[in-house]
């Protein structure tokens, strides 16, 4: 198993943000599923989730995206094991001075719970953050929109304000009437694409899919 999951990192290949080297992205070419499409690249979030440092440097470039489009977060919903950015996150927009509606005028961080049905919801205790609140959307990845469309109603069904949707990597600027704001995008990577499951070209060729991947990393098959 070991050897398995090395062949996958020494084909890692490095990326940097845009103007701002501090920030690296990992990704390895290959042919991987994710649970609604066929993707050419596994993109590896971890460090950037994980390292205190890079955490802190992803959030404030996150930050400085929404800087003149976005006025208010009051919360900030996080996807993917994002909540250490999540944290710098709202660190770092109460710094800038973002508006809050908040009686303790901080931000809230929370997580939805996955039930046994893979729906998401949020409990009692939690509801308060998100109700009546200016509810930003964080996650890992972001393709065809389709994970981010299901937490977006789960928002709505709650009570939120959607004000903008931040993935570290994401393909589309915009979910319906909802702004995003990715950090990297399929431009940052040359040659990124994805493909419907009977449309990809490594299945016509018959190449295996070689792991199934999403926000949290990948599972070899």
């Amino acid at each position: 198993m070991g050897e398995k999951l090395q062949s996958i990192r020494d084909r890692m290949v490095k990326f940097y943000a845009a103007n701002d080297n501090a920030i690296v992205l990992n990704a390895v070419p290959g042919h991987f599923a994710t649970s609604s499409s066929h993707i050419n690249f596994y993109i590896d979030m971890t460090s950037l989730k994980t390292r205190a440092k890079d955490a802190r440097e992803v959030a404030r470039a996150i930050k400085n995206k929404m800087l003149h489009e976005v006025s208010s977060v009051d919360t900030i919903v996080c996807m993917d094991g994002t909540e250490v950015i999540g944290g710098f996150l709202a660190e770092e927009l109460e710094k800038s001075h973002f508006a809050t509606n908040n009686k303790h005028e901080t931000v809230y961080i929370v997580s939805p719970e996955v039930n046994s049905i893979n729906q998401l919801l949020f409990r009692e205790n939690t509801r308060p953050a998100i109700e009546g609140k200016d509810v930003l959307l964080l996650l890992a990845t972001m393709t065809t929109g389709d994970t981010v469309r299901r937490s977006l109603e789960c928002i709505e069904y709650y009570g939120g304000n959607i004000v903008g949707v931040s993935p570290i990597f994401g393909t589309m600027d915009k979910v319906g009437d909802t702004k995003v704001f990715p950090l990297f995008t399929a431009n940052d990577l040359p040659g990124y694409a994805t493909y419907t499951p009977h449309e990809c070209p490594y299945c016509k060729k018959g190449i295996p899919i070689e792991a199934m991947v999403n926000g949290f990393g990948y599972s070899k098959l």
